[in-house]
């Protein structure tokens, strides 16, 4: 059972949630105008240099910096801004792993959808979704249809693999493993890094068809002679055989229980006697208490992505492993709130 929070506790919550989107949308601010790494080339800047670099009227960038100094992210030592360690780590970088991407793909996706969650919980659908130009029922759908929306989110979605990717490789036993079948690859940043860290390995990626051409323009050409590409529809279309581990990345959390069920089984169906399944992902606490990260994914995916799925607790996606004939199944708590959670086919 969940301990209860103290008042003080709970009251320092309620005040960095009423001001939250004030200040998150003053650090994609500081992103945006590239202030981050302003700081970080120079070591730090006054009003006047950081002035001269925005074109910013001298009060708004007052009260912006004021915003980023209240975050934390940004320190004044006497005349002077200096990023705090946390943002050089965090922000001070363009890199495919930095969390600019992440936060820009929240701003974009994620929050204005946010806006709409009482109707959309209301209505039991993901009824954010009418804002994105498209018929289909899901956000990956329908982003085949924008290029620069799909950019920036699949960009976010790689950078927040990479944060998590140490954690996955450490764990993840591949091996015993000849061939892994990544099931809703994505963009493929997760089974490249696999296969770079792992040179024996081959990997089969099955997405959506648009999804999977945006993986191929992405996957870095040292790994693309060992990947093989299927466009298909996970929930309709047959998986393919020839693999002796099935992959599943951020992807069951998508769908519902009876869903996550039914692939899991189509996995376990094209798999040899030994072959291995493991789900990796966001996972909420098994009393489902706490966990800003798990929270938010489980609020995104039912007003907007998909309209089902949440950040499983690890013992539902061990009950789903044992339901459809998984032994020897093993969990493993990861930072980032995500778990590892593997089984065997006897």
């Amino acid at each position: 059972m969940q301990e209860s929070l103290d008042s003080t506790e709970v009251y320092r919550r309620f005040q960095l949630i009423a001001n939250g989107p004030a200040l998150f949308n003053a650090v994609v601010s500081g992103i945006e105008l590239n202030i981050f790494d302003f700081l970080a080339e120079r070591g730090g800047a006054d009003a006047t240099e950081l002035r001269d670099f925005t074109g910013m009227e001298a009060h708004k960038l007052r009260v912006l910096m004021l915003g980023l100094v209240t975050t934390g992210l940004v320190e004044k030592r006497g005349i002077d801004y200096v990023n705090h360690p946390v943002a050089a780590e965090l922000l001070g970088t363009s890199g495919p792993e930095s969390w600019r991407h992440i936060l820009l793909s929240w701003k974009t996706i994620y929050y204005p959808a946010f806006a709409r969650m009482t109707a959309a919980l209301g209505a039991g659908t993901n009824d954010a979704l009418d804002a994105i130009a498209g018929s289909e029922p899901t956000l990956y759908e329908r982003l085949g249809h924008d290029p620069e929306l799909a950019r920036i989110f699949y960009s976010a979605m790689s950078a927040f693999s990479l944060q998590t990717m140490p954690g996955l490789l450490a764990h993840l036993d591949v091996k015993s493993t000849k061939r892994l079948l990544d099931v809703g690859c994505g963009d493929g940043t997760t089974s490249a890094a696999l296969l770079k860290d792992n040179p024996g390995l081959t990997a089969t990626l099955l997405d959506l068809p648009s999804i999977v051409e945006l993986a191929e323009q992405r996957l870095p050409g040292e790994v693309t002679d060992r990947i093989t590409l299927r466009g298909a529809d996970i929930l309709h279309d047959e998986f393919p055989t020839g693999a002796d581990h099935a992959l599943f990345s951020h992807v069951l959390d998508t769908f519902s229980a009876e869903q996550s069920v039914m692939l899991l089984s189509k996995a376990f169906e094209v798999l040899p006697s030994g072959g291995k399944i493991s789900i990796y992902g966001f996972a909420a606490a098994d009393d489902e208490s706490g966990g800003p990260l798990a929270a938010r994914l489980s609020l995104y995916l039912n007003i907007l992505a998909t309209g089902r799925g949440m950040a499983w607790p690890q013992a539902e996606a061990v009950a789903w492993l044992k339901s459809v004939g998984c032994i020897d199944i093993r969990t493993v708590e990861l930072p980032y709130e995500h778990a590892l959670v593997s089984g065997t086919k006897p």
